[in-house]
């Protein structure tokens, strides 16, 4: 996923701010009540997305590299502080470029077990996890509104 920013500090907080992350991360009719991230190389993270139902999705993590308004890699194959997840799924690498004249150019990419594109999974079926996942959980969805 590619997208455009209004200059590295906007496209940097659109990836670090709890309550930025809320209004984007997951993919309409989902929300994203909780977002706890300790941002640096080591650091736990928490995103939390609920379907319409009510039903929370837990996406537990730990940051590998933070390079402030740069990069940020995080995985879910730790739980938090290192403690290894039962069935880990992706690793995700955020970078972002200045692309000139006040714009930024944010790159996103998850890989998962095989080194599969992480697309592979929105198709039809669910990876197995320890967490419940919503089906298609549109990464591109969010994270194009994340450019908005």
């Amino acid at each position: 996923m590619v997208a455009k920013y209004r200059g590295m500090a906007v496209g940097w907080r659109r990836w670090t701010d709890p309550e930025l992350m809320k209004q984007w991360f997951a993919p309409k009719p989902f929300t994203v009540p909780v977002v706890e991230t300790d941002l640096r190389a080591g650091g736990s993270s928490l995103v939390v997305m609920r379907d319409p139902d009510g039903n929370d999705y837990p996406n537990p993590g730990v940051h590998l590299e933070v390079v402030p308004n740069e990069k940020i890699v995080f995985t879910d194959a730790f739980a938090k502080a290192w403690e290894p997840a039962l069935k880990p799924f992706m690793v995700a690498t955020v970078t972002l470029e200045d692309s000139g004249g006040g714009k930024t150019r944010c790159t996103a990419a998850a890989r998962s077990g095989a080194l599969r594109p992480i697309d592979q999974f929105n198709a039809a079926e669910t990876p197995p996890s320890p967490y419940p996942l919503p089906p298609k959980t549109g990464g591109k969805e969010g994270c194009g509104r994340a450019a908005n």
